[in-house]
């Protein structure tokens, strides 16, 4: 064929030179005689060439032909054999994902068992379609490997695709290992400890000790976590994520196992443990685990906090927070609020909306103590949407000094050298003035709730404790160390009275030392106990609405619900004292109370402790307290059942064996 092609090439350049010299014979023909004659030649010469012209076309260029035709067969036939040994596992589907060509590599490491001709791919593999045709393509797993799946159309109409799969299980499995062998702090301590071993034997906090390192050298058993303790009752934890994943999907079951630990005769030892996951390296891990610590001390105690990507996760939290009566940091505090006040011209007060005696009973009796520190001091409360206005009326009708100003007149008094104290909240949801708060530049917070993770920011100074009883143990407790520069009236005592016997059911419920010495407090300011209970009276309207609840109520697994979709007046009042009152039937740990105002569903909770109401009102975007708390929802009456429902089973579930 090369011979053939040289010889076609000489041909064609003779014919091209022949075919100029007939042109220049043709035109010696009309010169001289001499010239003639060589003109003559010329031509034969051309007419030779034009013979050779007409041999070419019919003898070579089929051999052409032929030739181009072989090479494009060789060319189609390596373009199969290429593909059918691509390196890399190939098919080709049609518009409906089926498989109608694949490339033997697929047969062998993708799809061994049978034939893939005319299965769908999304039935061999979990695979998303749409994704594949991406610059990133989409990852899948088969026969335990790994693939990068891309695919391109091979047809202009895009009835055909052609999919490959690069094999990326090593990169995978390195990646996976990176992740598995990232680095996580974890803090544990032991709640209340000095409190704890302060009234038992010594042989006893020898055991008590004991236990405890048996209890972290089971919680690393099977793992190859480092421990330290930095502390009689604090722990140190450096452990890898392979091993940490497993504990948070048991939720931290050394809650559990701590639990069991007695100390004393009544006591049994809890821990707060605060888990710092995902940091760029252990320094930052170490800071969202003491954070996650902070969070956990904050709301209480006896559960586990897991900071990942910025936000928290709990677990545990089931039990009350011990009693801490730490009258050192009371002391502190105080004198600490002091100086703020003083260096203040104004001082405005506001607890939650729909004040109920806690939270307008504690901003009485606060502004009542600093009046004559500052130049005013005033109560931010709703006159209309509140739950107090029996307290309200009677602190306006014996007091001569006038303490309580509208929402509108706190923004108008409000200014620069203003110092803003919130009570019985520290949700900035919840505040009795959204705009207040968010103009004012000094803030203090004072509430006995469990923490929360987006409060009140930025403040001035927090004092939060959710060991006490309620916001007005913890006014009463400040009072009593402001010490001569501050003094209450006899009816703003009775107002932060009222408060702490709300919120402990009449000394019943989350009732510690302290919370009798400040009831002893008040009372030594001349509180009168039936003035105070004459302050939850209620109408005969509110008293039916109150046991028409209490009639719709039904048993739901030990937790009592009631229900109504009327609206009316003191349906706040009524839901509240409904679900307080469910509290006495046997057998009920928890009650829950849905009914409905201005269009919201609202969900009032109570226990007596042996659930935590918070956490199942946590799960619905509400919060509170371990035994009352509360949540809003933004759907039907037969959603919002639903959702409660669901909410309860997740608890329980979670909290079995509690």
């Amino acid at each position: 064929m090369k011979s053939n092609n040289g010889l076609q090439i000489i041909i064609r350049i003779t014919v091209c030179v022949t075919m100029l010299s007939s042109l220049i014979g043709a035109f010696m023909l009309h010169s001289t005689p001499s010239h003639r004659e060589s003109g003559s030649v010329l031509i034969l010469v051309s007419v030779a060439a034009a013979v050779l012209w007409v041999l070419e076309e019919v003898v070579f260029h089929n051999h052409t032909r032929k030739y181009v035709a072989k090479l494009s067969t060789m060319i189609s036939k390596t373009e199969r054999d290429s593909l059918l040994n691509f390196p890399a596992p190939a098919i080709i589907i049609d518009s409906e994902n089926v498989i109608v060509w694949y490339n033997r590599l697929f047969g062998r490491q993708v799809y061994s068992e049978e034939e893939a001709y005319g299965i769908d791919l999304t039935e061999l593999m979990n695979i998303d379609m749409d994704k594949i045709y991406s610059s990133d393509g989409d990852l899948v797993c088969i026969n335990a490997h790994f693939y990068k799946a891309k695919a391109i159309h091979t047809d202009v109409n895009g009835e055909l695709s052609m999919v490959y799969f690069n094999d990326v299980t090593d990169y995978v499995e390195l990646e996976y290992e990176f992740r598995m062998s990232h680095k996580t702090v974890i803090i544990i301590t032991i709640d209340n400890f000095d409190e704890l071993m302060s009234n038992i034997r010594e042989s006893e906090k020898a055991h008590v000790v004991v236990e405890i390192e048996k209890l972290i050298e089971e919680f690393l058993e099977n793992t190859t976590a480092v421990s330290k303790k930095v502390a009689s009752d604090k722990f140190y934890v450096y452990m890898e994520e392979r091993h940490l994943a497993p504990i948070i999907e048991q939720r931290f079951k050394i809650l559990e196992q701590a639990r069991k630990i007695a100390v004393g005769e009544r006591s049994n030892l809890t821990l707060s443990i605060g888990v710092g996951r995902d940091g760029a390296n252990l320094a930052e891990s170490e800071k969202f685990a003491k954070q996650a610590l902070e969070m956990c001390l904050g709301r209480g105690g006896d559960q586990a906090a897991v900071k990942e990507d910025g936000e928290f996760k709990f677990f545990g939290g089931i039990s009350s927070a011990p009693d801490k009566n730490n009258k050192t940091r009371i002391r502190m505090v105080a004198k600490a609020m002091l100086e703020l006040i003083c260096n203040h011209d104004k001082v405005l007060i506001m607890g939650h909306r729909f004040g109920d005696l806690d939270s307008v009973g504690s901003a009485t009796g606060f502004c009542c103590a600093i009046r004559n520190m500052v130049k005013e001091a005033y109560v931010v409360v709703d006159p209309e949407q509140n739950l107090s206005k029996t307290l309200i009326n009677y602190i306006n009708e014996n007091e001569s000094e006038h303490y309580y100003i509208t929402p509108q007149e706190g923004l108008e008094r409000l200014d620069d050298n203003t110092l803003l104290v919130v009570t019985d909240t520290h949700n900035p949801a919840l505040v009795e003035s959204k705009e207040i708060l968010a103009r004012a530049k000094n803030v203090v917070v004072i509430d006995h709730h469990r923490r929360m993770v987006n409060g009140i920011e930025p403040t001035i100074m927090s004092f939060l404790e959710p060991n006490a009883s309620s916001a007005c143990e913890l006014v009463t407790a400040l009072i009593e160390y402001f010490g001569e520069d501050s003094n209450i009236t006899v009816h703003a005592a009775e107002a932060l009275l009222a408060g702490i016997m709300l919120d402990t059911k009449n000394f019943i419920m989350k009732t510690g030392v302290s919370t009798f010495e400040a009831a002893a407090f008040l009372k030594k300011k001349g509180a009168d106990t039936i003035a105070v209970k004459k302050l939850f009276a209620n109408s005969i309207e509110t008293y039916h609405q109150k046991s028409s609840l209490i009639n719709s109520a039904h048993l739901y697994k030990e937790c009592a619900v009631a229900y109504t979709e009327e609206s009316f007046s003191e349906i706040r009042i009524a839901a509240s004292q409904a679900a307080d009152e469910l509290l006495g039937i046997t057998g009920v740990k928890a009650s829950f109370v849905i009914y409905e105002t201005n269009g919201v569903i609202n969900i009032s909770a109570r226990s007596m402790g042996a659930c935590n109401v918070q956490i199942v009102m946590e799960s619905l975007g509400g919060g509170g307290h371990l035994t009352m708390a509360a949540t809003q929802l933004n759907c039907s009456m037969n959603e919002a059942r639903k959702r409660l429902a669901d909410a309860i089973d997740e608890y329980w579930e979670n909290n079995s064996q509690e």
